[in-house]
């Protein structure tokens, strides 16, 4: 077996975290939001200030994590070595199959839209499927070949990602043709939080937008391949969400100045806000380049998210939680059994769901372990295990996160049995797999550092 390298940079290790976060949430969570619950401009921007600031509390903690304990996993050797290791597996579990696969099918199917969009001829649902499977089938091959090359074309997509969002951004602000008339107040806006049905419908809100955040911890699941890991890891995971807060905010800014909330809330699915802004701000022919622009981005958040679930399976597997043969790395760097094991989950999704219901489930199920996970450095600092970075702002940091991850959860859980139903079936087929897995076999403590 050929242990994983050190031989990503903080190039690489940022360029994961940005395109595992910028992919199919942030060009579908607006519509979602104006669909299902609010429609006041201001009340739907402020989700996005509120969720980045999230991400950022989190984003911090999983540094001082990561410091102390860097090595591929993420949440599972966290959670494993904070809590128990029916924790740890559980966490890893969800990434298996709802932090992953889920998210990759909801962004293949949405590259799908685009091109379907695009291309009337290739809209027919089959088809839609079937161009999601070769999106996921493609990306499947390229990161089952090299670790270092496809961390350079994973840095290329990435860098073409964020110039094309913020040459949206200054073309929709400069010359799009957009109105400010949109940003006009409906109903009583965040006044309605203050009710337990607006507070539910803030947090559903919230929830679309966590998904749209979800992969601001990325950088932790390849930790074990990042070179000065106690150093890199911080910035990586610091910088990366940081950029993606801010062209958040500007590009939810100019969806809205493009089309009013009403309009984006007609049919999300089939008309994705991204496509219908692009057409609203430059009209037809123009609208259809930008909208294969934002496919080429929802590639590249395929192809990161491809590179950094197979590390946690693989992780996993080494720690005898799953089966052995996921834990083999090739000569060239790459758990090619945990690639493809993911490419089969994903494919399934893509044939068996639909993005709303993957977003809905993947959205909160995460927010739930991300809460563990973030309150796991409490735990370590009272064992007196010292990282060598420390979270800024600590104890307000982790509180503010746990405080907002709980809120949400809570109001946006409560009110959706169906939801709920399925959130409990995923973790109860996780601990059945446990059950059978870790009958008769012991794991090793993980050590703190190399």
């Amino acid at each position: 077996m050929t242990p994983p390298r050190r031989q990503l940079g903080i190039a690489v290790a940022a360029a994961i975290v940005i395109a595992n976060m910028i992919g199919a949430g942030v060009f579908t969570s607006a519509g979602y939001q104006a669909a299902y619950s609010f429609k006041d401009p201001l009340t739907m921007m402020s989700t996005w200030v509120v969720g980045g600031i999230v991400a950022l509390c989190g984003a911090a903690v999983y540094a001082e994590l990561g410091s102390l304990m860097p090595r591929a996993g993420g949440e599972y050797v966290y959670l494993r070595e904070a809590y128990h290791p029916v924790v740890g597996f559980m966490s890893g579990w969800v990434s298996l199959v709802v932090g992953f696969s889920m998210p990759i099918a909801a962004a293949a199917l949405l590259f799908a839209s685009y091109i379907g969009a695009l291309a009337p001829s290739l809209s027919e649902p089959y088809l839609v499927k079937g161009l999601a499977c070769a999106l996921i089938i493609a990306m499947t091959a390229l990161h089952a070949f090299d670790t270092k090359v496809a961390g350079r074309v994973q840095t290329v997509f990435t860098v073409i990602k964020v110039l094309l969002i913020t040459g949206f951004i200054v073309a929709g602000l400069l010359i799009g043709s957009g109105d400010w008339g949109h940003f006009a107040s409906r109903g009583d806006g965040l006044s309605q939080i203050t009710t337990a049905s607006g507070a539910a419908n803030y947090a559903t809100a919230l929830m679309y937008v966590s998904f749209a955040y979800s992969g601001w911890n990325a950088a932790a699941y390849i930790a074990g391949e990042i070179k000065e890991p106690q150093r890199t890891l911080p910035r990586s995971l610091l910088l990366g969400t940081g950029i993606v807060m801010v062209l958040y905010i500007l590009l939810n800014l100019v969806f809205i100045y493009a089309v009013a909330p009403e309009a984006m809330g007609a049919d999300p699915d089939k008309a994705p806000v991204g496509a219908l802004a692009a057409r609203a701000l430059f009209g037809t022919h123009a609208g259809d380049l930008l909208s294969s622009l934002i496919a080429i981005a929802l590639m590249s958040a395929v192809s990161a998210m491809m590179m950094a679930g197979p590390r946690v399976y693989a992780t996993m597997a080494a720690d005898h939680a799953l089966p052995a043969v996921l834990a083999k790395y090739t000569k060239r760097g790459v758990p090619a059994v945990a690639v493809i094991t993911q490419c089969v989950l994903a494919l399934a999704f893509v044939i068996l769901a639909d993005p709303e219901s993957l977003i809905r489930l993947v959205g909160f199920t995460l927010a739930i372990f991300a809460a563990l996970t973030v309150g796991a450095v409490f735990v370590f600092r009272r064992r007196g295990k010292v990282s060598p970075y420390r979270t800024p702002g600590y104890p307000v940091t982790p509180l503010l996160f746990l405080g907002l991850s709980v809120w949400t959860v809570y109001f946006g859980v409560s009110n959706q049995p169906k939801l709920s139903l399925e959130i409990v079936g995923v973790l109860a087929v996780g601990a059945a797999v446990y059950a059978l897995t870790s009958r008769g076999k012991s794991r090793a403590p993980i050590e703190a550092d190399e």
